[in-house]
């Protein structure tokens, strides 16, 4: 464990000296939603499903509306505000009339709401301080004949509801706080963490939030884990949890090696020393520019930036595409021998791929290796295409085969950048078309202009946590 993790709480917190039941039944009573919380969840949300279940049915024979989610399984953490409820219609329906009566009845439950747009539009709203989620789907008779996503969300809540006890239920609360603590928790495409129902799964599993704990701190990936032994299908993912209603499906297949990984730290950390402050999490004060001149200088590496618009798109469609630029960018860097050290993306409006190159300066030549010259025909080949090549020098022998120094396309990077090679390198789709409407390449010193909008980044960047 690193001095920074160790002294996490700070001299002053207190903690260090209790054992790690005390930290627990502290943490418990903070996230347990009072009585008087949960009286008025109950309330708002029978009186939204009841108006949603008078508009489904009057719409359409055999509709019919739950609740799901964590506050209907018990499991969400006080002051969370969330309430879902899903209006559930006929399978022989089809997909458009289902959009259409779903948003009817969304509407009709949030007057207020607007509507927003997963694999189908659902409406969102909020009622006296909730976050209301109006959702269609499809009534089913089992998850495996699903047609959207959302159509196993119902036979989740069921299972769960089936095996969670008031005390599991608090485990999930506390479970949950502490990959929020430690910055895992949410299983969006910019997270790649844990989802409620993952963890759920999990605490079930291995019976209890300590459990679970011992547990991860000695797993050796891929972990698997069939809760009813029923799955169908293999995965090469760091955490395989196969999904109790859906033999075929890995609950666990977002959740990223490093978040995997970094929850094994941190339940080690903690079982090592229990301390309240792991279930709340850091905050990172921004770089200034001094503090990142000074980094660049004792790093004596060479940051390149490429600064863009970001693409009009949600953080799930947002955040695959920038790992895929960043990914292609990288590599094409990597390939003209500029040596990538480190690299990471951001967006915030604008967009960032940042990459910290080992060397971002090459000789004017490259050498070329063809050949050994016994081998006649690719011999010959190599040499005619060279021989005459001006640009070239060579080509000569060395050992037994051609050898040829050729000029370099780039001897920058931001040459690279700045071509039209940059497009060649494997871009997100959204993010080409955003580069291509323009696009700044910083340089060195020049990324300090990056401060004022990802100063937080930037210091995770160079002053990374576990």
């Amino acid at each position: 464990m690193s001095e920074e993790d160790a002294d996490r709480d700070g001299p002053e917190d207190g903690d260090g000296d209790r054992d790690l039941e005390a930290v627990l039944a502290e943490v418990r009573d903070r996230v347990t939603p009072d009585e008087a919380e949960r009286t008025r969840l109950r309330e708002v949300a029978d009186r939204l499903i009841d108006r949603a279940e008078a508009a489904a049915t009057e719409r359409c024979d055999g509709a019919d509306v739950l609740q799901v989610g964590s506050t209907a399984r018990n499991t969400w953490i006080a002051g969370d505000r969330d309430i879902d409820i899903f209006v559930r219609f006929p399978p022989e329906l089809d997909r458009e009339t289902l959009e259409e009566y779903g948003l009817a009845v969304g509407h009709a439950t949030l007057p207020s709401g607007h509507e927003e747009y997963a694999e189908h539009p659902y409406v969102k709203g909020e009622v006296e301080g909730f976050d209301i989620d109006v959702v269609p789907c499809f009534r089913l008779e089992s998850a495996t004949e699903i047609r959207s996503a959302v159509d196993r969300t119902p036979f989740h809540t069921q299972y769960l509801q089936q095996r969670l006890d008031d005390e599991l239920a608090g485990d999930v609360r506390l479970t949950k706080q502490f990959l929020k603590g430690i910055g895992v928790y949410g299983s969006d495409l910019r997270t790649r963490g844990f989802s409620g129902y993952l963890t759920e799964l999990l605490v079930c599993e291995y019976g209890g939030f300590r459990p679970l704990l011992e547990a991860a701190a000695d797993w050796r990936p891929p972990v698997e884990l069939d809760p009813e032994d029923h799955g169908t299908k293999t995965f090469d993912d760091p955490l395989v949890i196969i999904d109790p209603t859906d033999p075929e499906r890995n609950v666990a297949a977002v959740c990223s090696a490093a978040n995997v990984a970094r929850f094994q730290h941190y339940a080690r950390a903690f079982l090592e020393s229990p301390r309240s402050a792991w279930f709340e999490p850091e905050t990172v004060a921004p770089l200034t520019e001094a503090e990142l001149r000074d980094h660049l200088e004792r790093r004596g590496t060479t940051p390149v930036a490429v600064r863009f618009d970001a693409p009009d798109l949600v953080e799930d469609q947002l955040y695959p595409q920038l790992r895929k630029s960043l990914e292609g960018i990288t590599r094409g860097l990597d390939d003209r021998g500029f040596d990538v050290f480190r690299a990471t993306t951001m967006a915030d409006g604008t967009a960032v791929v940042f990459v910290e190159l080992a060397v971002s300066e090459r000789p004017g030549v490259e050498r070329h290796e063809g050949p050994p010259v016994h081998v006649r025909d690719h011999a010959d080949g190599f040499y005619g295409a060279y021989a005459d090549d001006p640009k070239s020098y060579g080509p000569f022998i060395e050992d037994d085969r051609y050898v040829t120094e050729r000029e370099r396309e780039f001897t920058t990077a931001r040459e690279f950048l700045e071509s039209d090679r940059l497009f060649d390198v494997g871009l997100g789709a959204h993010v080409e078309t955003a580069l291509e409407d323009g696009y700044e390449v910083l340089v060195g010193e020049e990324v300090t202009a990056l401060i004022a909008t990802f100063g937080a980044e930037l210091a995770a960047y160079f002053e990374p946590r576990p």
